[in-house]
């Protein structure tokens, strides 16, 4: 098996691991220089560094980097250590370099108006892959978006056909209240990263009351980022997609800058 043609596939069906890489050894190690290793989210591998003891090691370090997304690196030193004595006492060590394989994230766009027009191009310029659902011909469409790889023309259609996961991201820009409605209510039942809604807190707290009284419990609510965006000023579908792609942003790279803003229904008597 070609290592990096599984690297393509795994980020073309969205599936996160990570590669462990010998980038330097001294002496005699089980393996040589640029061995690689990966390691899938399922825990299976592909590829070895030698075997024993320190695959073990870097097996459980890759869990780490892949859900930590940030790489780093291990030293061994193979020198009659009696840690390494599965076939590994050689008298050597080495340094491996473990990265992080991430897909390429996904941000699907319910609503087709100025601002989801907006935040898919400043979203796809940062790099997301772009998807977007309206049940409006005249908005769905390639022509007002040229840079999504999906659309869709009915919100049931997306709703049938995306599986989204841990590298999704939903964001709710729809015409109306019923839609944002129908389309939160799927949201909270995925896998998604990151689920944001649009509007002022008053709206927010009637969606969540509605959903509530509907059985969506609050814990699957207490997810969703609303009002979505990082809070900026912004006034302009411009601004406002700057807003929620920095938002975006700040969630894929753990930001401690993303704080979890979620509207909670204690305060709908203060607001």
């Amino acid at each position: 098996m070609d290592i990096f043609e599984e690297v393509v596939k795994m980020r073309l069906h969205g599936i996160r691991g990570a590669l462990a890489t010998i980038v330097h050894t001294n002496g005699s190690i089980p393996s040589f220089e640029s061995s690689k290793m990966l390691v899938r989210e399922d825990g299976s591998i592909a590829g070895t560094i030698g075997g024993g003891c320190v695959e073990a090691e870097v097996w459980a370090a890759a869990r780490e980097v892949m859900d930590l997304e940030k790489p780093r690196k291990m030293t061994f030193n193979l020198n009659n250590e009696a840690s390494y004595d599965s076939g590994l006492i050689c008298g050597g060590t080495l340094e491996i370099f473990i990265e992080p394989v991430l897909p390429q994230p996904r941000l699907y766009i319910f609503g087709g108006g100025h601002v989801s027009t907006a935040v898919a191009k400043v979203a796809h310029t940062a790099g997301f892959w772009i998807s977007v659902a309206d049940d409006r011909a005249s908005f769905a469409n390639a022509e007002r978006f040229p840079m999504a790889s999906e659309i869709y023309q009915t919100f049931d259609d997306a709703f049938s056909k995306l599986s989204p996961n841990r590298s999704s991201y939903i964001v709710i820009v729809t015409r109306g209240h019923k839609d944002d409605l129908r389309v939160l209510e799927w949201a909270v039942t995925t896998n998604a990263r990151y689920i944001g809604m649009i509007g002022s807190k008053r709206k927010v707290i009637s969606c969540y009351k509605v959903l509530e009284k509907q059985g969506i419990p609050a814990e699957a609510l207490a997810r969703v980022f609303a009002p979505v965006g990082l809070e900026i000023g912004a006034l302009t579908p411009e601004e406002i997609a700057v807003s929620i792609t920095a938002e975006l942003i700040a969630v894929r790279r753990n930001a401690t800058s993303a704080s979890h803003k979620s509207v909670q229904l204690s305060h709908a008597a203060s607001d």
